[in-house]
C-alpha cells in the first residue's frame, strides 16, 4: 500500500465514525414510516394523542398551582419568593456567574473552531428565512420587550446607585460604567446562553431528525434514559422555566404600558387591576398571531417590531444630543472590550452585604432571567435557523443582536444620562430612586413631538408583548406536544392563556421583585441541563467533524491523483475465505503387489492434481 493510502483513517477512527453514524451524525437517512396507530376512541385518548402526557400534565399542574397560590395568598407568596431568592443568591450567586462564563467560552469555541463548518441540517438544506427576517425574529423574540423597558431605566439606575466597586468615582466615570454594566447584562453573555441551547436543539432536530425537544440534545450524555422519566423531567423543567421567564418579560412590559398610558393621559394612576386587564386584552390579540404560525403572524410582527424600534432609535438619535451619542458609543465599546473578562467573573466578593444585594438585583437576576428564557429562545431560534452552518449561526446570534443592543443602550440610555449630567435632570429622584416603568416616557417627553413619540413607544411595547407571548406559547406547545412543529390549536391556546395568568399572578404577588425572583428560581434546574448540553454538543460535533475530516482526505487524495495522473486509491479488498485442499491418499509405488503399473501412474497423477488449490464450490460439490 502506498504512503498516501496509509493516510486513511485507522481502525479506531473508523470505529468512531461508525459510532457517529449510529448516533445519526452525518447525512440523515430517511427512516421507514411508522405503522399507523389506530385512532383513539375515548375523549381522553383523543386529547392525549396530541400531547406528551408526562410533560404536559406535570407542567400544567405546577404552573396552575403556582397561579392559584399567588392569587389566593399574595402576601404569603411574596414573602416566600423573597426568602427563596435570598437563599439562592446568597449561596449560589457565584454558580450563576461561573456557569454563564462557561457558556460564553463554549459559544466562541463553537463558532471559531473546526466545528463552525458543520451545517444545522442536511448538506443540501439552505436557510428558510431571509437574513433580514432571521435577524428581526432573533431580536424580537430574544430581547425586545425587556430591552425597551430597561434601555433608559438600567443606565439611570446604575448611575444613581452604582455597584459598590464603582461608587465614589467621578461622575463621568460612574456614567461610563453605567453604560458598560448595561452592555454586560444585555450583550454577548445573554446571547451566548441562547446560542448554546439553540445550537444543541438545531443540530439534534435538523441534522439528526429528532423531535423538537430539549431531552434529545442530551442523548449523547444520558443515553436512552432521555426516553423515560428523566427525559420527561428535563422537558418539564424547560416548560416551567420558559413560562416564568416569558411571564417576567410580560409583567415588565405591561407595567411599562400602564405607565406610558398614564404619561399620555390615557389612564390615571393605574393599579394592578388595570395591568391585569391590559394583560388580558393583549393576550387575546396574541392568540391570533400564535394560531397563524411562525411563517405568518410571528414573522410579520417581528418585522414590524424591527421597523418601529429602528424608527424610535433614529428619532432619539436625531432629536437628542447626536454628537455626544456618537462619541459615547465609540468610547463605550472600548470600555466594554477592556472590562469584558473582569466583569464576566465579578461576584462582588469584597463588597460584603452591599455587594451581595447588588448582585441579587442585577447580574444574578439577569443571568437567571436569560437561563429561564433559554429553552424558549433556544428552541425558537433553532426552529428558524435550519440550513445555516454553526459558524454562521454563532456569528448571527452573538454579533448582530449584541450590536443592535449596544446601539439601543448607547442612544436611549446615553440621552437620559446626558440630560442628568448636562440638562434639566428630573429622571432621578432626590433620594436617588428611579421610576423604571416611567423613565422612558419621561425622557421622550422633553424631545420634540414627545407626546406622539410616547404613543408610538406604547405601540412598540405592545407589539413586543404580543411577539414574546405567542413565540413563548408556541415553544411551550411544541415541548408538550411530542416536539411537533405544528402542535394542536387547543394546546397553543392553553399555554397562551396560561402565560398571561402567570404574569398577572406575579404582578399581584409582589410586582417587579416577584418577577425577578421567579426568573432566578426557574433558572436553577435548567442551568444544570445547560451544562450537560455543553458536554453533549462537544461530543456530537466531535464525531461530526470526523466525518468531515475523512471526506476532506478523500477529496485531497483524489485531487493529487488527478494532478499526477494516478489512479484513485481503492479500498482494501474484502477478505477471501481460506481455500481448502482435497485429502491426500497414499500413493503406491510403481509395480507394487496388486496394483498394475498403469494404475499406480494414474494414482500419482491424481495425487499431484490434489496438491493444486481448488475452488470452494468444487470441494462442496464433491
Amino acid at each position: 500500500m502506498s504512503q498516501d493510502q496509509e493516510e486513511f483513517p485507522t481502525e479506531s477512527m473508523t470505529t468512531e465514525i461508525d459510532a457517529a453514524h449510529e448516533l445519526g451524525v452525518g447525512e440523515p437517512g430517511e427512516s421507514a414510516p411508522a405503522p399507523a396507530e389506530p385512532a383513539p376512541t375515548t375523549l381522553l385518548g383523543r386529547i392525549n394523542s396530541g400531547i406528551t402526557p408526562w410533560v404536559f400534565y406535570p407542567s400544567a399542574l405546577i404552573i396552575v398551582g403556582f397561579v392559584a397560590f399567588a392569587m389566593a395568598l399574595p402576601d404569603t407568596a411574596g414573602d416566600f419568593f423573597q426568602g427563596v431568592n435570598d437563599n439562592i443568591v446568597g449561596a449560589l450567586g457565584w454558580y450563576y456567574i461561573l456557569a454563564v462564563a462557561i457558556f460564553v467560552a463554549f459559544s466562541f469555541y463553537m463558532g471559531l473552531s473546526r466545528f463552525g463548518r458543520i451545517r444545522l441540517g442536511k448538506e443540501s438544506d439552505r436557510p428558510e428565512f431571509s437574513t433580514v427576517s432571521w435577524f428581526s425574529m432573533l431580536f424580537a423574540a430574544g430581547m425586545g420587550i425587556g430591552l425597551v423597558f430597561w434601555g433608559v431605566a438600567e443606565p439611570l439606575n446604575h448611575f444613581a446607585n452604582p455597584r459598590p466597586a464603582v461608587a465614589g468615582l467621578p461622575t463621568a466615570d460612574v456614567a461610563e460604567q453605567a453604560i458598560n454594566q448595561s452592555y454586560m447584562h444585555w450583550g454577548i453573555h445573554a446571547w451566548a446562553i441562547y446560542a448554546v441551547v439553540g445550537a444543541a436543539i438545531a443540530y439534534t432536530v435538523h441534522r439528526l431528525g429528532k423531535p423538537m425537544s430539549i431531552r434529545w440534545s442530551l442523548q449523547p450524555v444520558l443515553g436512552n434514559r432521555v426516553k423515560g422519566g428523566l427525559g420527561h423531567a428535563i422537558d418539564v423543567a424547560a416548560v416551567v422555566g420558559t413560562l416564568f421567564g416569558v411571564a417576567t418579560s410580560l409583567g415588565l412590559g405591561v407595567s411599562q404600558i400602564a405607565s406610558g398610558m398614564d404619561a399620555v393621559d390615557l389612564l390615571t394612576d393605574p393599579g394592578n387591576l388595570a395591568k391585569v386587564i391590559i394583560i388580558g386584552i393583549i393576550t387575546m390579540i396574541s392568540l391570533a398571531s400564535l394560531l397563524s404560525g411562525v411563517g405568518k403572524g410571528i414573522k410579520w410582527l417581528s418585522n414590524a417590531n424591527l421597523v418601529l424600534a429602528g424608527g424610535l432609535l433614529l428619532f432619539v438619535l436625531i432629536a437628542g444630543p447626536s454628537l455626544f451619542l456618537a462619541r459615547e458609543f465609540v468610547q463605550s465599546i472600548g470600555t466594554y472590550i477592556q472590562d469584558f473578562i473582569g466583569l464576566t467573573f465579578d461576584v462582588s466578593a469584597y463588597e460584603g452585604q452591599a455587594g451581595e444585594d447588588w448582585q441579587a438585583g442585577w447580574t444574578t437576576f439577569y443571568w437567571g432571567w436569560w437561563i429561564a428564557w433559554a429553552p424558549f429562545v433556544g428552541i425558537f431560534i433553532a426552529r428558524i435557523s435550519k440550513g445555516r452552518t454553526v459558524g454562521e449561526f454563532v456569528a448571527g446570534v452573538l454579533a448582530v443582536p449584541t450590536i443592535i443592543t449596544f446601539m439601543w443602550f448607547s442612544i436611549m440610555g446615553g440621552t437620559a444620562l446626558y440630560r442628568e449630567m448636562n440638562g434639566p435632570g428630573g429622571l432621578i429622584g432626590e433620594d436617588g430612586s428611579v421610576d423604571s416603568t416611567m423613565s422612558l416616557f419621561s425622557m421622550l417627553a422633553d424631545l420634540p413631538g414627545g407626546y406622539l413619540i410616547s404613543i408610538g413607544a406604547i405601540i412598540l411595547i405592545a407589539l413586543f408583548f404580543i411577539t414574546s407571548s405567542d413565540s413563548g406559547s408556541l415553544v411551550v406547545s411544541m415541548l408538550t406536544a411530542d416536539g411537533t412543529d405544528d402542535p394542536p390549536r387547543w394546546v397553543r391556546v392553553f399555554w397562551g392563556v396560561t402565560e398571561g395568568l402567570v404574569a398577572a399572578a406575579l404582578l399581584v404577588a409582589g410586582g417587579l421583585g416577584a418577577l425577578q425572583t421567579a426568573s432566578i428560581i426557574a433558572a436553577l434546574p435548567f442551568s444544570i441541563v445547560m451544562l450537560l448540553m455543553v458536554v453533549s454538543l462537544w461530543k456530537m460535533f466531535h464525531k461530526e467533524h470526523l466525518r468531515y475530516e475523512f471526506a476532506d482526505r478523500q477529496e485531497l487524495l483524489s485531487e493529487i491523483g488527478d494532478h499526477y495522473g494516478l489512479e484513485e486509491p481503492q479500498p482494501d479488498p474484502p477478505p477471501v475465505a481460506k481455500r481448502r485442499r482435497l485429502p491426500q491418499f497414499p500413493v503406491r509405488k510403481k509395480g507394487a503387489k496388486g496394483a498394475p503399473a498403469s494404475q499406480g501412474a494414474g494414482t500419482a497423477t491424481a495425487t499431484a492434481a490434489a496438491d493444486e488449490p481448488v475452488q470452494e464450490g468444487t470441494v462442496e460439490d464433491r
